[in-house]
């Protein structure tokens, strides 16, 4: 227990210093988000009075300290407002936020768990056959296709299955025409289909990470003194692979699992931009083309808080697994 406290109390440390660099960055920068919006009314005549009166909507009045400004930023996230947006005024960033974090979730989480339930499958059935005709030639292979940035795989599977032989849709995150956003099966089934292209390049792009890092930990824990024992003893083969081989091998994968896990907010940028998928990404592209301050702040600061949350629950699944962590 107080291994767990202490390491919450280094992430809650973590999690103010990133909100911290996230206020101060953004105001390093040329220009300011009223600035911006006052650009888009150029054309109109606006006061002195309206130009003030912007500012102070978008908390960045000159004639308020840098200082209170900075603790008004904290107060904000504290009660879940993260300023209005630039280039979807006057919605709130919240609120884009809200709308699209589960398409984000939804697809790249899907993908990732995916990818790590097969790679480390696989990873570890070559690991445990090393020297076998499929690990000399499965490996290699996987390692092909990752190399194969997002963007082009996307672009080839849009064009290959969605342009030459419409088997699947490769736009939005739906079909805004027939179905209706509920729970509903026309929804739903809408929403599974539009993702399966995506979920297949971000799979492909990433399972030779985990088959190598999961293949390469096998090799290393079958010369283990704990399994050669246990193979002396007799027991059966799957036994000694799944309790003594693969539950030790798991260990880094598990680290590396939890990053990504972080990381499924910021969804894919490339991907969700070649299939328009409306995911944080593609709110955060948009937010960083539109000069968007309070949106890129928002998506930043939601990044942030997943990496840390999901480190959080690495630590834990890490001490359950290996009781020496508890200790320390």
């Amino acid at each position: 227990m107080r291994h767990i406290l202490r390491r919450a109390g280094f992430y809650l440390i973590a999690l103010w210093a990133a909100a911290t660099f996230n206020f101060i960055i953004p105001r390093l920068m040329p220009g300011d988000p009223a600035e911006a919006y006052i650009a888009r009314l150029r054309a109109q005549q606006i006061t002195r009075e309206q130009i003030e009166a912007i500012r102070q909507e978008f908390g960045v009045d000159p004639n308020v300290p840098i200082w209170k400004q900075y603790f008004d930023y904290l107060n904000g996230i504290l009660h879940g407002h993260l300023g209005i947006s630039v280039s979807q005024f006057p919605m709130q960033v919240t609120d884009i936020l809200r709308q699209s974090l589960p398409w984000t979730v939804g697809l790249v989480g899907a993908a990732l768990i995916v990818s790590f339930c097969l790679g480390s499958l696989i990873g570890m059935l070559i690991g445990w056959k090393r020297g076998s005709w499929y690990d000399t030639i499965v490996p290699p292979i996987l390692t092909f296709f990752s190399a194969i940035p997002y963007f082009w795989m996307a672009l080839a599977l849009v064009y290959v299955f969605g342009v030459g032989l419409s088997w699947f849709p490769t736009d939005s995150g739906y079909d805004v025409y027939s179905a209706t956003p509920g729970w509903n099966f026309d929804f739903i089934s809408s929403v599974v289909q539009h993702a399966i292209l995506p979920v297949i390049t971000l799979v492909i792009g990433t399972l030779a990470g985990w088959v190598l890092i999961m293949r390469n930990m096998m090799v290393t824990t079958l010369s283990e003194d704990y399994v050669l024992m246990a193979q002396a003893k007799g027991l059966s083969q799957r036994r000694v692979m799944l309790n003594y081989a693969a539950r030790n091998a798991i260990l880094p994968s598990i680290t590396s699992f939890s990053i990504s896990l972080g990381l499924v907010v910021s969804g894919s940028l490339l991907t969700e931009m070649v299939f328009n998928y409306p995911g944080i990404g593609f709110a955060l592209f948009r937010g960083v083309q539109g000069n968007d301050y309070a949106l890129v702040e928002g998506c930043f600061l939601v990044i942030a808080l997943a990496v840390l949350i999901a480190n959080f629950l690495s630590e834990l699944a890490y001490a359950f697994l290996d009781p020496r962590v508890r200790r320390s």
